[in-house]
């Protein structure tokens, strides 16, 4: 078989959403490993919930969106077969969740003594302690609201926690009403532990659902309660912003925050004893269809379990805590900037700390001799020590230049935040390109020194990273970062910020690949440079690793090289549309997944490039939105140290690893690999933690 086009016909790719379905039951996998630590199990199942939830509230929400529309048909599959596809796939992951949690992980918390009291099951004295509870922390702030010509069913926030209750009777008013709805304040803990000595144990917890199922009742005086069952919506989340109608990006998205929480209902999760009648009339109020109601038999919302394990205090039933580490040359060098200059230093998240950075900057905004600061924000969180540093840079007086990513999905609100207080603080803040989403992550000081000769200059400094900017992932995301002085990828560096904060024709960079502008072209151009070598008979061969690939043309060129011989690694942590090992196509492509419990974020590019071994590293996976509707910055390493370095620790590791990887087949199917009889395990995680970890 031998194809030449622009892009694979639909035979050839695989769906998206199904692809990200399959990477959810790999993360479920996890939870369902015995070798695990328990409490890390159960994280792992509110992972797969948490990331269900986004699924549902940008992707599927997408997808409704097109058939509503009338989407034609894709591949030779209509798009409500499509959808009904993906939603048995959903339902199949769920009730896999579920089963899992009733059956083993719940089990086997109990015999550590880490219990979920039933209602059916509490003593008295707990019941009089949970009472309590209900009367001074919950009845104060709870809101019923009963369903009559004055009261119509209310606006239910996404994601909240909710029960619909029948009721008989007549209150007060002599209103017969038979159904209210309470909506949970979020204010209150989903899960609250009992005092020992009501239990007998050290982890003993009531859930809040049951809590007021217990005694809802209390909010309906003089009525009988029937039945009561808890509920949840998730919600249409996407933003859209008409460019032809902004006039200020900031203002418009700060009104458009307010109805994210309102959106179109895409799904419904209802407890699994929740009579025909209520589900039935739940439904017809979000408008939903049968097969986008999930029935659950437990709690509705399995992200609220992710607080267990920071209430428990059973390190043994954690993964071992670790310290990063530091390079050697940074902790014999007290001056960061006399070391970059010295050579390059690179970084390996979580492995090695991410404190230089947050030093670098912190040692910026301290020193006189630091003129100007340019920073690329896309999610740093609420509480970011890197923005104080930005913060106190700007209120010494120092140049001070941010580009705030507004449209980062679910950070906007706290991106808002950090932009005002910049700008309160006398920073100059941009939101970048509007239609474009800035994706880099780019640092870039300016400092005042002097040359060899004694003669003034302007030095630049530049950090590039593969991942946010944002401590508290680099503990849990795998990521690189390059701190460089190098003149010409800092001159690349200094271009970039001057499009985004500017306007002008985008210059030619020296050695950045930059989206929307030559990062695809640049990327297809090596590709085809490793084919062109194979069909000359020398060797041809590429190893990338990324979070997502899905763009049709540079797959396609993908396929090009196979067929010219070259050997092909693809690390594909989530979605990969590629269909690898097919004869004549795609035989000489390897594609594996690897989970673990580190999230792989980084993204490496590595060609071999006649010997010369290309090695990139990039903030951009290779799909249509990051080529084209992103501004992103793929860097070359130059320092052949760090090359080899990024090979040693980025790339081996993960193609040898034999009990964390999964490998797809041409249908898209992955296989957990394990180690064979009588060979050693390896893990990639495992191996980067012992060899640089502190």
């Amino acid at each position: 078989m031998t194809l030449s086009m622009t892009a694979p016909t639909p035979e050839f790719l695989l769906n998206r959403e199904l692809s990200i379905l399959a990477f959810q039951r790999r993360v479920l996998a996890q939870a369902g490993d015995e070798t695990v630590p328990l409490l890390e199990r159960l994280k792992y199942l509110c992972i797969v919930s948490s990331n269900l939830d986004e699924f549902f509230e940008i992707r599927i929400a997408g997808l409704k969106e097109q058939l509503r529309q009338g989407a034609p048909l894709a591949g030779g599959v209509s798009p409500q077969a499509h959808y009904r596809e993906i939603s048995r796939e959903v339902h199949d992951i769920i009730a896999e969740q579920y089963s899992l949690l009733n059956d083993k992980i719940l089990p086997r918390l109990a015999e550590e003594n880490i219990r979920f009291l039933r209602r059916s099951l509490w003593t008295e004295e707990q019941r009089a302690w949970i009472h309590d509870f209900f009367v001074k922390e919950v009845m104060p702030i709870v809101t019923p609201v009963g369903l009559d010509p004055a009261h119509p069913f209310p606006r239910l926030l996404n994601k909240s926690l909710n029960f619909a209750v029948e009721l008989e009777g007549k209150d007060a008013f002599g209103r017969s009403s038979n159904a209210a709805i309470v909506q949970a304040p979020r204010a209150l803990p989903r899960v609250i532990r009992l005092p020992r000595e009501l239990t007998g144990i050290d982890y003993g917890f009531v859930f809040l659902s049951s809590v007021l199922h217990a005694f809802v009742g209390e909010l309906f005086g003089g009525m009988s309660v029937l039945g009561c069952y808890q509920f949840r919506v998730t919600r249409n989340s996407d933003l859209f912003v008409d460019e032809e109608e902004v006039k200020d990006l900031r203002k418009t998205l700060q009104g458009e925050l307010l109805q994210r929480n309102f959106g179109n209902a895409v799904r419904m999760e209802v407890a699994d004893n929740c009579s025909p009648q209520m589900c039935e009339f739940l439904q017809q109020q979000f408008g939903l269809e049968r097969d986008e109601i999930y029935r659950v038999p437990g709690i509705v919302n399995l992200v609220r379990l992710m607080m267990v394990p920071d209430k428990v205090d059973r390190p043994d039933l954690k993964f071992p805590p670790f310290i990063p580490a530091l390079p050697r040359s940074l902790d014999k060098r007290a001056d960061l900037f006399a070391e970059i200059r010295s050579r390059d230093v690179l970084l390996h998240h979580p492995f090695q700390s991410f404190e230089p950075v947050i030093e670098l900057l912190r040692d910026a905004a301290d020193d006189p001799q630091v003129v100007a600061i340019r920073m690329t924000v896309y999610r740093t969180g609420t509480d970011s020590v890197l923005m104080e540093q930005l913060l106190r840079a700007a209120r010494k007086g120092k140049e001070v230049n941010v580009v705030v990513e507004l449209m980062a999905r679910f950070d906007e609100e706290a991106n808002i935040n950090w932009a005002a207080k910049l700008e309160d603080a006398g920073a100059h803040v941009v939101y970048g390109v509007f239609g474009y989403k800035t994706h880099a992550k780019m640092l870039l000081i300016v400092r005042r020194e002097d040359d060899r000769n004694g003669e003034p200059l302007l030095r630049r400094y530049a950090h590039l990273g593969t991942g946010n900017y944002h401590p508290r992932t680099t503990r849990f995301y795998t990521d690189f970062g390059l701190m460089t002085a190098n003149e010409e990828i800092c001159e690349d560096v200094h271009q970039i910020f001057k499009q985004l904060t500017g306007l002008g024709h985008a210059e030619k960079l020296r050695h950045i690949w930059q989206s929307p502008f030559s990062m695809q072209s640049s990327v297809i151009a090596a590709i085809r440079a490793e084919a062109e070598a194979a069909r000359q008979g020398r060797k041809g061969r590429i190893i990338a690793k990324m979070n997502a690939l899905m763009e049709p043309q540079t797959i396609q060129v993908l396929y090009e090289a196979s067929q010219a011989g070259v050997e092909i690694d693809l690390i594909v942590r989530s979605a990969c549309a590629l269909k690898p090992g097919i004869a004549g196509l795609s035989e000489n492509i390897r594609v594996r997944s690897v989970v673990g419990r580190f999230l792989e974020h980084t993204r490496i590019f590595y060609f071999l490039a006649d010997g010369e071994e290309k090695i990139y590293l990039s903030s951009a996976d290779w799909m249509d939105r990051n080529f084209f509707r992103r501004i992103e910055a793929c860097f070359p390493i130059l320092d052949a140290k760090l090359k080899r370095r990024v090979i040693r620790e980025g790339l081996k590791p993960y193609l040898t690893d034999n009990c964390q990887a999964w490998e797809m087949d041409q249908d898209g199917k992955y296989r957990q690999k394990q180690p064979r009889s009588n060979a050693s395990r390896h893990s990639a995680q495992e191996i980067l933690l012992q060899e640089l970890g502190g």
